[in-house]
This record gives structure tokens, sequence and C-alpha cells, in this order.
């Protein structure tokens, strides 16, 4: 039986983990499925920057058209086309017969040679309809060919493609690093979210103890007849009450872990070390800005897309210049698929194509990518008065949360000092000065000054992630 029971939570040991804030941003960086997703962003952007040159490689294609037709025009194409054509085939049975009926209603040279000079003679020869041109058997066709086409110049439109490609990578990839740096700062929500509900939990612990200890104290004296039972009961209650507020702490803590693991994509995290305080570099609130204006990657982003848009300008403007490709072609046509090189063919163009009017469509293209560089330019200076805003409100803040916390702590130790001073009086009875109530209401003081505390470390942490955030460091 105990074989069996260690057996059911040998697993659950094995896979219990305790992770170091470090350990737990680099599973996120590493495994979070969100950044896992915009990573794909980055790939696409890679296959983008190779579209402009696998087009200036050109375009190779085969092509194998079969058809049968009785059509005159068709039939009589595809039989010059494989270089079969013959006179027959322009229907010169016909003619050549009504020179032989010439022939033979003339009793001389001369007479056939006066009467083919004859206009009346020769419109009614040229009158006639050839039969094996006009009526063809019909013919299958097996047309099989290689096509070549290149661009040679495109009016820089493929080069600036590749350019506009080229920026839209590395803003993906900055914006990529600024979405992994705010990624840090929910890891550390989470994880000193855990650490803090694990402080709660050892202050309930505490002030259950010491609610016990009171309880025991106030029986004693009720034993003894020094004071009533209502103080034991109230001791009883208040012990009571703290331990709910223990379970509570633990619902905070199994909470932050599940968020934890959520953002991790790791399963067996079941605690955390320790609470992390992020370090600020010791500057103005002057120099934090300008650092900002270098370290922000999603400025980085902004700047890119800046540059794009410029670039855009001129990829729009293509239709001013001239375009030039070449055509290569190499086939053969035949009444059955074949190779044979007496019926091949090829042919070599190169073509020139410029747009002498179009309404003015190419200027409006390129006004219109103008107006979208201006805008994104406004966006990002936009975006830069509102990095020095966040920057100043978080410095500020974490100004405020560091001076609070000082001023907390020095809140617990007197309110310590009087649950003390209330505890001894409570115990030595003097003058019946105090009661139970008094003293609980001394240790909900002392709670709650220490519980601001923990919340105060608490803000004061994520105050610090977000302003080292704003200027652009990474957790």
């Amino acid at each position: 039986m105990k074989k069996v029971v260690v057996l059911s939570v040998l697993p659950l040991i094995v896979m219990a983990r305790t992770v170091s804030f470090s350990e737990a941003i680099s599973l996120a960086t590493t495994n979070n499925k969100e950044l896992l997703a915009k990573q794909r962003d980055i790939e696409v952007a890679q296959q983008m920057i190779k579209e402009p040159d696998a087009y200036k490689k050109g375009k190779l294609v085969f092509n194998e058209n079969i058809s049968r037709t009785n059509h005159a025009g068709y039939v009589f194409g595809m039989k010059l086309a494989s270089r079969e054509a013959t006179f027959g085939d322009f229907g010169f049975s016909d003619f050549l017969g009504g020179i032989a009926n010439v022939m033979n209603n003339s009793a001389d040279f001369n007479t056939f040679k006066g009467m083919m000079t004859n206009p009346q003679t020769q419109k009614q020869m040229l009158a006639t309809e050839p039969h094996d041109l006009n009526y063809p058997d019909a013919r299958n066709n097996f047309e099989t060919k290689l096509t070549y086409e290149v661009p040679l110049f495109t009016g820089y439109k493929l080069e600036n493609a590749k350019t506009m490609a080229m920026l839209q990578l590395k803003a993906k990839e900055a914006k990529l690093s600024h979405d992994r740096k705010v990624l840090g700062l929910e890891v550390i929500k989470a994880y000193n979210g855990a650490a803090t509900a694990k402080k709660f939990i050892a202050l309930t612990k505490e002030a259950a103890k010491i609610a016990k200890r009171f309880k025991n104290t106030a029986l004693d004296m009720y034993n003894k007849g020094i004071t009533r039972m209502v103080d034991v009961n109230q001791a009883g209650m208040a012990e009571y009450s703290i331990k709910t507020k223990t379970k509570e702490a633990k619902t905070q803590f199994r909470l932050a872990i599940a968020y934890l693991k959520f953002l991790t994509d790791d399963k067996s995290i079941t605690d955390v070390r320790g609470f992390i305080n992020p370090k600020i570099p010791s500057k103005n609130l002057k120099t934090l800005q300008e650092n900002a204006m270098v370290n922000r990657d999603d400025l980085r982003w902004m700047k890119k897309n800046v540059e794009t848009m410029k670039t855009k300008i001129a990829y729009d403007s293509a239709d001013e210049y001239p375009t030039v490709g070449a055509h290569v072609e190499y086939g053969t046509n035949d009444d059955r698929f074949t190779v044979n090189t007496n019926k091949d063919y090829y042919l070599v163009a190169v073509g020139l194509k410029k747009t002498l009017y179009n309404g003015e469509l190419t200027k409006i293209a390129k006004q219109k990518a103008k107006i979208e560089h201006m805008k994104t330019l406004q966006y990002e200076e936009y975006m830069r008065d509102g990095i020095k805003l966040e920057v100043e409100k978080n410095f500020l803040d974490y100004k405020t949360q560091k001076k609070t916390l000082v001023e907390k702590k020095k809140t617990v130790k007197m309110a310590k000092s009087i649950l003390d001073e209330t505890e001894d009086i409570f115990k030595n009875n003097l003058q019946y000065r105090t009661n139970m109530m008094y003293l609980l209401l001394s240790l909900g003081k002392y709670m709650e000054a220490k519980a601001d505390v923990i919340t105060s470390s608490y803000k004061k942490s994520i105050s610090a992630a977000s302003l080292k955030l704003s200027i652009g460091n990474s957790l």
C-alpha cells in the first residue's frame, strides 16, 4: 500500500518546479505562444525580401497545347508552323486544272498565250475558289514550347520593393524586441504576484499565531478569574477570521502561478524563488527621457516605417520611367508530340513600354505616397512626445512608491510597538484599562500596516519595471 502511495505522489514531485525570475523571463521569451506567432511575421518578412530578386531572374514556362480543328485558317497556320505546307494546301490543284482546261481549248501555243493574257480569262481563273484551301481535312496539332521572360528595367520598382521589404524586416524585428520586453512586465506581475501572495500567507500565519497567543492568554486569565469569557471568544473569532485570510492569500498565489504558467507555457512551475526588485539607474528625468529616445524598440519600429513610406514614393513613381523586358521562345509544331528539330522554331524579342498618359494616376499615386510618408512622420513625432510623457509618469510614480514604502515601514514599527504595549497592559490588567477588543484592534492595525508594506513593495517593483521598460531597457 505504501509503495502505491509513493508511486502516485512521485509524478507530482518530479513535475514540481521552483523558478527564479531570470528563468521565468527566459522561459517566457522562448516558449510564449504569442511571441512565437509574432516570430512568423519575421519569417514572412525574410521571404518578402527575396521576391524582387526572384522577379529579376525571370520566368521559364513550359507549354503543351493540343488541339484538333478543320478551321481553314487554323489548319493552314498549323501546317505552316510545322513546316508542312505545300502548294496543294494553297488550292493549286484547282488553279492548275483551269490552266489545263485552257490548254485543251487552244489549237497552238499562240492561241494558249492569247487566252492566258485575256483579262476575262484571268478574271475567271482568279475567281476560282480553291477547295483544298477552303475545306481542309481536320488536323491534330501539338504545340510544344519553352518561354523565358525577364524584366530588364522596371523603373527601379523592383529595387525599391526590395528596399521596402528590408526596412519592414528591421521594423518587425524591432517590434518583436519591444513585445519581448513588454512581456517581461507581465512576467514580473505574475512572478512578484506569487511572491507577494507568499508574503501575505506568512503575514496571516503570523497574525493567526499572535491571535492564538492572545486566546491562550485570555483563557489563562479567565481561569484565574481576571478576565471575562467574551475576551476568549473574541480572540478565537479573530484566529478563525485570520485563517480565512490565509486561504484567500493561497488562492491568490495559485492564480499568480497559473498566470506565470500561461506566460511561460511551462506547466511544471509550482513556486517562485523570491521577490524581485528591478534596479533603476540613478539618473535625472531628462537623462532618462534621452535614453528612451535612443533605446526604445517601438520608436525604432516607427522610424523604419517612416523610411519605408519614404521609399514608397519612389516605388509609386516607377511609371515615370519606361519598362524594358525580354522574351525568348523555343518550340515545335507537329501533328503528333515530337522533338523534331526540322520543325522547331525560336523567337527572341525585346520590348519597351512607356506610359505616356494614364489620367495622372501616377501623379496621384505619388502624391498619396507623399501624404502617407508625412502622416507616418507625424505619428513618429507623436510617439516621441508620448514616450517622454510615459517616462515622466513612471519616474514620478516610482519616486512616490519609493517614498511611500519608506513611510509605511515606519508605520509598521509604530504599529508593532503599540501592539506590544497593548498586549502588556492586557496581560498585567492594570486597573482594567483595556480589554481584548482593544488588543485585537491593535493587532488589526499591525496587520494592516504590514499588509500595506507588502502591497507597496509590489507596487514599487511594478513601477520600477514600468520605468525600466519606458526607457527601453529589458527586465
